[in-house]
């Protein structure tokens, strides 16, 4: 009966590192979607390309997790959208790093529209 227990414990902490990944995932969609204040600025370039890289960093690391949790048939919708997160975020950092105003804005509007997809499929 106790190795019962402990299997229903493990499979609980589980889902909480899967939580505690959604909640993460969400805090940085969050974050993402306020960097449009920092476009405003031009003297802030260098902070706007720091925080894309550090924020993808983590939800690279949280979808990760999210999906390696996932049921099998849940595996590859997360996958496609994953995929398609960072290369929205990926075209957004090119055009951080060209100074482009036009083209930071443009792919910041594409990245938002994914950013809010993630955050209506995420439980």
């Amino acid at each position: 009966m106790k190795s019962g227990f402990w299997l229903v414990e493990f499979e609980r902490m589980i889902d909480i590192g899967s939580w505690g990944s959604v909640c993460r995932i969400k805090k940085c969609v969050f974050d993402f979607l306020s960097i449009v204040d920092l476009m405003d600025d031009e003297d802030r370039w260098d902070l706007m390309g720091r925080d894309i890289r550090l924020r993808s960093t983590f939800l690279y690391c949280d979808f990760n997790q999210v999906i390696s949790n996932a049921p099998k048939e849940e595996k590859q919708p997360l996958i496609d959208l994953a995929n398609k997160l960072f290369q929205s975020i990926e075209e957004l950092d090119y055009a951080v790093q060209i100074r482009s105003i036009s083209l930071t804005q443009d792919r910041y509007d594409d990245a938002a529209l994914v950013l809010k997809e993630v955050m209506t499929l995420m439980p």
